[in-house]
């Protein structure tokens, strides 16, 4: 396959994937992070980085966001939200996060591609992306992408939707975003 032909693939898979998801989990979402007084996202491996994405962008809209494992990272609790990514379902590290934040009053938001999975039925709120995790591409692959690509990729997507979409929900605009970047590049 050329590589134009590769690029045309991918991309669909994700645009299908971001496509996929539930309209009303995605607002959902949205306003739960936008009603959050603080917020910390964590994820495992390449999810994690995808994650990490997000709460630069959370960050630039003006929100108080943290990486989970950073040192700077600050106790949650009532009003606070977790957002965790768990594409297939069941992550220890995860699954121990949620039960901490749970018992420290905060809600928790999951990502997965596995909606009855424990991290997801542990959620307060879940938004599912409907495609090809490392749980499920060895038994039945969905994608010309490798393990959980199509998965983390579409997180991207999804996530530079939700951004969009919250610029608009937190009277955000470009400027406002700018003057939040870093300056020390």
């Amino acid at each position: 396959m050329s590589l134009p032909d590769l690029a045309t693939s991918a991309a669909m898979e994700l645009a299908q994937g971001a496509a996929a998801i539930s309209a009303a989990d995605f607002r959902i979402l949205t306003e739960v992070i936008a009603s959050a007084r603080k917020i910390v996202v964590y994820g495992c491996g390449r999810e994690g980085l995808m994650m990490r994405a997000l709460a630069m962008r959370l960050y630039h809209l003006g929100c108080d966001v943290h990486v989970q494992g950073d040192m700077s990272c600050p106790p949650i609790g009532r009003g606070d939200l977790l957002f965790v990514s768990s594409g297939p379902g069941k992550l220890a590290t995860v699954n121990a996060l949620i039960a901490q934040a749970r018992g420290a009053g905060a809600k928790v938001a999951c990502i997965t591609a596995e909606p009855d999975g424990p991290d997801a039925r542990a959620a307060d709120v879940r938004m599912v992306i409907p495609v090809q995790t490392m749980a499920r591409d060895q038994t039945a692959p969905s994608s010309i992408l490798p393990m959980g690509s199509v998965f983390e990729g579409t997180m991207f997507l999804a996530f530079e939707l939700l951004v969009l979409t919250l610029r608009d929900r937190l009277q955000q605009g470009s400027e406002d975003m700018r003057a939040r970047h870093t300056n020390m590049e």
